[in-house]
């Protein structure tokens, strides 16, 4: 019997849970012996391995986070310790690997198959939706909600009391998050790492709204671009509005997975498991052009992913 395994790295995200179930669901029912790594690369340096049936992931589903854990490894970055991880795969048979994570997670792995030629297929996972080749990653669509929610209840506030609020939403370097969140909740200003904000055109629009009776603000801000406090003092020292700022951090990270995570984490893990059924692999699942394909893992690692210009252009208050 084939023998796999499923792990989490680098920053959780809803529906990783959906993807675990899947894998050792479907593994069993092809005579496929799962196994589950605990705590990321550092669960698997350790040795911390375990072999899963039905029981182990039963009730998960509606789960936020990852129920076997992640991590972030330093020690990965040194051979010696990459070398016992592959010691630990050897011992137990496991022939390949399912790795749920991002951009560093798959360098990871590249350099891991490089030297020891351990087989795996990533699952793109990160709230951040930045990794090249696929338009869409596990637990985008959570996070998405949880932010539209937080921003219809600030504009309830913001519309009573007539005040400014600058909201910043995570994403790291990539404007992801905060564009589309813009975009879906009609905020008046948004700043994202790749377009350079331009405060000028701002002004003279908000301006010409203010003089035709709008009474309050919303500006999303993405965490990469590093000007949410800028952007709130040049709002209450430009227009004489009470600003304020609202850092929702981590909890875009958690919650129930919404109906599409869980089904995408569903359906990566299929096509995960069969790549890894099919023989050798360092491949990324991806999605695109409305249907699951797999690329190398060095094209992935090897690009940057760059945000789509029709989202952009929908951005009618960036010049």
């Amino acid at each position: 019997m084939k023998r796999f395994a499923i792990m989490g790295s680098g920053g959780d995200a809803p529906g990783m849970n959906a993807a675990v179930k899947k894998f050792v669901d479907l593994a069993l029912m092809r005579g496929i012996r799962p196994f589950l790594i605990q705590d990321g690369l550092e669960g698997l340096i350790d040795g911390r391995i375990r072999e899963a049936n039905h029981a182990d992931v039963a009730g998960i589903l509606h789960r936020g986070g990852c129920v076997i854990g992640s991590s972030r490894s330093k020690r990965f970055y040194d051979k010696r310790w990459r070398k016992a991880a592959y010691e630990q795969l050897q011992a137990r048979g496991i022939e390949g690997l399912v790795v749920l994570g991002g951009d560093g997670s798959f360098r990871a792995m590249e350099r891991f198959h490089e030297e020891f030629g351990v087989s795996f297929v990533g699952i793109p996972t990160t709230i951040d939706n930045d990794i090249y080749g696929t338009e869409y990653c596990l637990g985008v669509d959570t996070a998405l909600n949880t932010v539209r929610e937080a921003l219809d209840r600030i504009y309830d506030t913001a519309s009573t009391f007539g005040r400014a609020f600058v909201v910043e939403v995570m994403g790291r370097e990539c404007g992801y998050l905060a564009a589309i969140s813009a975009l879906g909740s009609g905020a008046e200003i948004c700043l994202i790492p790749e377009v350079d904000f331009d405060y000028d055109v701002a002004e003279a629009r908000l301006r010409a709204q203010i003089a035709a009776g709008r009474r309050y603000v919303l500006a999303v801000v993405a965490e990469g671009t590093k000007q949410t406090g800028s952007l709130a003092r040049w709002l209450e020292k430009t227009f004489s509005l009470e600003t304020r700022v609202t850092v929702l951090g981590h909890v875009q990270r958690g919650g129930a997975p919404s109906s599409r995570d869980r089904l995408a984490g569903f359906e990566f893990a299929v096509y995960a498991l069969t790549r890894l059924e099919e023989g050798e692999a360092a491949h990324v699942c991806v999605y695109r052009d409305g249907g699951y394909d797999f690329l190398p893992i060095k094209e992935v690692v090897s690009n940057r992913y760059t945000l789509d210009l029709t989202h952009l252009s929908m951005l009618n208050f960036l010049d």
